[in-house]
């Protein structure tokens, strides 16, 4: 799975005034303002934003405005790492640091990136030959949860896909079931159900030989597609 991104830093060393909180940087805290936008420019409403100091280790985050940015107080003199949060997990970029320079700092920091329109959901494991979830499914699941809180237009088709073991009659109706699973976990943490597809393809559409174990399991997986971002 590949992210198309380009990220650009513009630093600003006056006060402006950049988002609808009115943040105001100070002597001991610099504003710094992220953009996050897709390749094509148009602004990635719900993002989540996540700072953390490489000194202090404090972690700053927050959530994208219809614009695309979101503004932060950062104390000065620290090297912050900047990553935004995907369906598939955190995506780590550059660092940006803030001097401890006297005066009053302003930041800008631009993100671009196209998310992957499908990708496979790691860590979601089911009871052999049943479509019960385990609990160490849950994390990764959770973390759906969250990211489709936060993009609300946000609608996705989950996939169910099995191995060639048993016959395509079972495996289809197998992979079904385990699609809804994952739905219906997500569905009762407060999503709507009309924002969330399913379907199963049995075994009919391998990524990998299933005539070896390691095969088999590679084929064994959810898949997420974005119908809408």
């Amino acid at each position: 799975m590949k992210y198309k991104h380009l990220i650009i830093s513009v630093f600003c060393f006056h006060f402006v005034c950049l988002n609808a909180q009115k943040l105001k940087p100070t002597q001991t805290e610099a504003l710094l303002t992220v953009s996050v936008k897709s390749m094509s420019d148009k602004p990635r409403a719900g993002e989540t934003i996540q700072l953390t100091g490489n000194k202090n280790k404090k972690k700053h985050s927050g959530i994208t405005d219809k614009d695309g940015s979101i503004s932060f107080l950062l104390p000065k003199g620290d090297t912050y790492q900047i990553s935004y949060k995907t369906l598939s997990g955190d995506m780590k970029h550059d660092h940006i640091a803030i001097s401890n320079e006297t005066g009053l700092l302003t930041f800008i920091y631009t993100i671009k990136y196209d998310p992957p329109t499908s990708y496979t959901l790691e860590n979601v494991f089911f009871d052999t030959g049943k479509s019960t979830l385990r609990p160490k499914s849950y994390t990764t699941l959770n973390n759906l949860v969250e990211l489709m809180k936060a993009k609300p237009s946000l609608i996705i088709e989950i996939s169910g896909h099995t191995d060639s073991i048993g016959s395509a009659e079972s495996n289809l109706r197998l992979s079904s079931d385990r699609a809804k699973s994952v739905k219906n976990y997500i569905v009762n943490k407060g999503v709507s159900e009309k924002r969330i597809q399913t379907k199963g393809y049995g075994d009919t559409q391998p990524i990998a030989p299933n005539h070896t174990e390691e095969g088999r399991q590679q084929n064994r997986r959810t898949m997420v597609k974005i119908i809408r971002d």
